[in-house]
């Protein structure tokens, strides 16, 4: 596939994402985690047009000078920027002015990519597709904690399939003590944060072949889980207490029933799907209680050839932090992850909302530790 349709497939692909959506689902950004889906739509053309074309493209005319102050993420040398609190405060520009932007970059990049092309030029562009991709994986998510927190629970789609039974037993795959290579290596795109390939030592240790159930973490509430702070953090237990947690996001009690909203609606639990959106807290606690731990992202990268991934987030036991000579890339492009390897937690894997040539086994994701509106699941180690 050239560049040219490369780029269109991931374009048309996000704005189908939001085909099924009202005007006003657009706009709303109920916390500060999750972003209007119309942002998504324009700051992703912001990136093709800020990155590429104004600095490469000959005689491009900037679609709105605004438009960098308003859909700008976090890139501090590229000027100022709307805090991310305040998206949903944009009621302009509308739905339709930020499509006829999309339209307007589209036409410019595919014009541009008909042209020869730099081999430098060629990376900003698998950036630019990958920073898309991950946009799309954000819409998602940020669509379902959208309508999920409508008193309404409006259906997103009734075909998009977000669980799988998992029938199969849980089994331990053993490691044996040794040291490993840890990171990407190949000449394939990777991002800056799975670079640079090193050597880690690791015990002897076994981690499950299977995710954990709704069934078994229904298991862990009967037992008073949320109620016991003996399998807490102090700071978890705060946050259960706080903020009132008694179960993943999503459920809901009715009587003695337990139901969760998904893309399809409310819908009763099942017992045989994976658990999801669990925060870090919530996975350290129920490993607790099981007697067992996270495994940590050097065991689960070793472990991972060995059985299968990519339904679910999956926590670690390891805090974000740079590879042995990890090297930010100068200006803006620099700011993409090294800025924020501080506070959170290493994710391992993928999920039902990551686009499929995302799913390396390298790939490091992170969030804050009480985050759970990603698809994240719980994976057990000893």
């Amino acid at each position: 596939m050239n560049l040219v349709d490369q780029f269109l497939t991931i374009r048309k692909y996000t704005e189908s994402i939001c085909e099924p959506l009202q005007t006003e689902d657009y706009v709303v950004q109920p916390v500060e985690d999750v972003s209007p889906p119309k942002w998504h739509l324009g700051h992703t053309t912001w990136f093709f047009e800020t990155f590429i074309l104004k600095p490469y493209a000959a005689n491009y005319r900037e679609y709105n000078p605004d438009y960098n102050f308003v859909f700008n993420s976090y890139y501090e040398t590229v000027g100022a920027r709307v805090i991310r609190t305040d998206r949903g405060n944009l009621s302009r520009p509308s739905v339709n002015e930020i499509y006829q932007y999309r339209h307007y970059v589209d036409e410019a990049m595919t014009g541009f990519l008909s042209l020869p092309v730099t081999e430098e030029i060629k990376e900003l562009l698998v950036l630019g597709f990958n920073h898309e991709q991950q946009h799309q994986e954000l819409l998602l998510t940020d669509i379902k904690y959208i309508l999920g927190n409508n008193p309404l629970f409006p259906i997103y789609s009734a075909e998009w399939k977000e669980h799988e039974e998992i029938t199969n037993q849980s089994v331990f795959v053993s490691i044996a003590e040794g040291v490993y290579g840890i990171g990407y290596q190949g000449d394939e795109f990777c991002f800056d944060n799975e670079l640079n390939r090193h050597q880690v030592y690791l015990q002897d240790f076994q981690v499950s072949s299977e995710l954990e159930t709704n069934g078994a973490y229904l298991d862990f509430i009967n037992a008073g889980g949320y109620t016991n702070f003996n399998y807490w953090h102090a700071e978890g237990w705060d946050w259960v207490q706080k903020n009132k947690i008694n179960a993943p996001m999503y459920w809901h009690q009715v009587e003695d029933k337990w139901f969760n909203y998904t893309y399809a609606g409310l819908l009763p639990i099942n017992p045989a799907y994976p658990v999801t959106h669990i925060s870090y807290y919530e996975a350290y606690a129920f490993a607790s209680w099981k007697g067992m731990r996270l495994p940590t992202e050097f065991e689960w990268e070793v472990a991972a050839q060995q059985f299968n991934w990519g339904k679910r987030w999956e926590w670690t036991e390891s805090a974000y932090l740079p590879y042995p000579g990890f090297s930010k890339a100068p200006g803006a492009i620099g700011e993409y992850n090294g800025k924020f390897m501080v506070n959170q937690k290493v994710l391992r894997g993928a999920s039902v909302a990551t686009p499929e040539d995302h799913g390396r086994v390298t790939y490091r994701n992170f969030f804050h530790p009480h985050l759970r509106w990603q698809f994240t699941g719980i994976r057990l180690a000893k």
